[in-house]
């Protein structure tokens, strides 16, 4: 086990009706900004709980981040946040405005361009705080430091991360799945999978407390899909799919563990060349990874495969493929297409990814072993 030095300080207020202890996280007299997406919230009832527990509060909103938050968009509430002095931020809906809420909150404080610390060109400085009401389990961003933001004027996507950058509170309400649609749940299952994945498909080391756990939510995930894609989901259910999202990426797989992120590396190219959803991107890249990169990951596809989905017959190299395929299988089954030529994309798209990547000097997985070549060989492995 690798050394590691571990802290969230994040307070997580988990279940129903939770969203009115807003007004006993937030003193009164802070002056607030909402920030929330395309107005989800304002059909299932939740901003109407928000609005009900900020009563009294001086709050300004601010609608209209994406799915793939951007930028441009982001530099506006940035420049609200500064005009009126705001003391914190609110985000109210799913990861993606929970990421852009991290990147406006420490772009406030940053003096110049604040897509220099997104690039690492730049430190990036203090946030001002923060708390999230969750409407969208999927990416944990809820409760971890990092973010990844998008810049649609030139077609890229870059995460990063804040040593200060976590939200002081946040609010899950399992009732907010039941209104989801299949595409959101879909998506949701892939990438908690893929998070899990980042974590523990990589070098076989002494981690056995973070591998358990991580293949536990792996197979949570596997047992909760088909009562997921039903319209009746059970609360049971919901909550078990919501705690399993947080979970998966909020730490504490990670300690002590090397981590990958190549398979989130490469898809957030697709979706920054193609506006593919970022858990159809995770879907198509990491039988990929897992196909092109099985010499290295030996040991842990067949830990895998064993524990997760019970492959104990045959040769070593039989029952690797079996993994990938059932690995495949179960993302198809939750309504994925998988494959680069199933969206329209071909080799013009991986040719740019590559060049991109070599242009960059990247190296990614754990060690640097996921190179350019390798890139070019996990994407062309899915056309």
């Amino acid at each position: 086990m690798n050394n590691f030095d571990f802290r969230n300080p994040t307070e997580l207020i988990f279940g129903k009706g939770q969203i009115a202890m807003l007004s006993k996280r937030i003193e009164k007299g802070k002056k607030i900004l909402m920030t929330y997406g395309g107005g989800s919230i304002f059909k299932n009832g939740v901003y109407d709980q928000v609005k009900k527990a900020l009563d009294g509060y001086d709050v300004i909103e601010f609608g209209g981040i994406e799915a793939n938050p951007d930028y441009d968009t982001l530099v506006k509430a940035i420049a609200i946040c500064r005009e009126n002095k705001v003391d914190m931020i609110l985000a109210v809906g799913g990861g993606s405005v929970v990421d852009g809420t991290k990147f406006i909150a420490a772009g406030v404080n940053f003096n110049g361009d604040p897509w220099d610390f997104l690039i690492g060109k730049a430190p990036v400085c203090k946030a001002i705080p923060f708390a999230s009401v969750l409407t969208l389990p999927a990416t944990a961003s809820e409760m971890n430091n990092g973010a990844v933001i998008s810049r649609r004027a030139t077609k890229e996507k870059y995460a990063f991360h804040n040593p200060d950058g976590f939200p002081v509170f946040s609010i899950l309400d399992p009732t907010v799945v039941f209104s989801l649609p299949k595409r959101q749940i879909s998506n949701g299952i892939v990438d908690i999978y893929a998070h899990t994945f980042e974590q523990y498909l990589t070098t076989s080391i002494h981690t056995k407390v973070m591998d358990r756990w991580a293949e536990g939510l792996l197979q949570t995930l596997v047992e909760l899909a088909p009562e997921l894609l039903k319209d009746d989901r059970s609360y049971d259910a919901c909550a078990d799919y919501m705690l399993t999202a947080t979970m998966g990426l909020n730490g504490f797989i990670a300690m002590g563990v090397d981590e990958d992120w190549s398979t989130h590396m490469i898809g957030h190219e697709l979706t920054a060349l193609h506006g593919l959803d970022h858990g159809v991107t995770l879907a198509i890249v990491f039988p990929g990874v897992m196909s092109v990169m099985r010499k290295e990951k030996r040991c842990k596809l067949l830990q895998y495969g064993e524990r997760v989905w019970g492959i104990k017959e045959g040769s070593e190299d039989e029952r690797i493929e079996s993994a990938i395929r059932k690995t495949d299988d179960f993302f198809r089954s939750v309504g994925m297409k998988t494959r680069l030529s199933e969206h329209g994309i071909g080799q013009e798209t991986i040719d740019v990814i590559v060049n991109r990547f070599r242009e960059r000097k990247w190296n990614l997985g754990e060690g640097g072993i996921v190179t350019p070549d390798k890139v070019e060989q996990i994407l062309k492995e899915r056309l």
